[in-house]
């Protein structure tokens, strides 16, 4: 078994859900990683910005105009079948081949997407029927909208393989945690260890924020000295209070 087919700790998401992809960010920058957030994927709707979940990876690439054209009856073309067969709780992320003015997805694969269970949609090129998209309730992380279908610029080509997506390497099973800041690839044999360290950070910085809106200085707060450490625990120990 691979790192990438090893199960999950039973509170891995769940702790990833807790924490914010800046406190993500900077638990892989201490462990070497300065590039694990996504450019060009921002929430289609700030509503629905935050999922998290295992990589399901889909591919496309320029357009040939002999080989791509409108969908027509027989086999499936790629992106629908990784509409069909994408996990329940994973998030579909997207390699849009450069695209710039076409949309990867709309809205009834989207809302496919969501009656299926998926989590969510990252890509680094944009979507098209983009309010249909919003109306749907699902995470979509995407470059914008724009009204041409794929085949004006790109088709699809694989799914289930590493990917580039927004200038980070995406491999299936890694760990997405996305929110209004973007989308953060988190890798998956990082992943147990990177949430229990998230979630320790960020339960550390609510503490280190509620004592700032009560006019405590940062020095010796952020980072914590002995006094703040302290501090800290007893603030764990009755509770947790706002």
């Amino acid at each position: 078994m691979t790192e990438q087919q090893k199960p999950l700790a039973n509170d891995t998401l769940e702790k990833l859900r807790y924490a914010s992809t800046a406190t993500i960010t900077m638990q892989l920058l201490k462990r070497g990683l300065r590039h694990g957030a996504i450019k060009r994927a921002r929430p289609l709707d700030p509503r629905y910005a935050r999922c998290v979940g295992p990589a399901f990876t889909l591919r496309y690439i320029p357009m040939r105009e002999d080989l791509a054209g409108p969908p027509k009856p027989g086999p499936m073309l790629p992106h629908r079948v990784a509409v069909e067969t994408a996990p329940a709780g994973s998030v579909l992320v997207i390699d849009a081949g450069g695209a710039e003015n076409c949309g990867t997805l709309g809205d009834i694969l989207v809302a496919r997407l969501k009656s299926r269970g998926v989590a969510g949609v990252v890509s680094d090129g944009p979507v098209r029927d983009a309010v249909g998209v919003a109306s749907v309730g699902l995470t979509v992380l995407c470059d914008g909208a724009a009204a041409p279908a794929s085949m004006n610029e790109v088709m699809c080509v694989d799914l289930g393989i590493p990917i580039g997506c927004g200038g980070v390497a995406v491999f299936p099973g890694d760990v997405v945690a996305t929110d209004l800041d973007g989308a953060v690839v988190i890798p998956r044999h990082m992943a147990d260890e990177l949430a229990r360290d998230a979630y320790e950070q960020e339960r550390l910085e609510k503490f280190v924020l509620r004592e700032v809106k009560r006019g405590r200085s940062i020095d010796g707060l952020y980072p914590p000295g002995e006094k703040a450490v302290a501090d800290y625990k007893k603030w764990l120990a009755d509770g947790e209070p706002e």
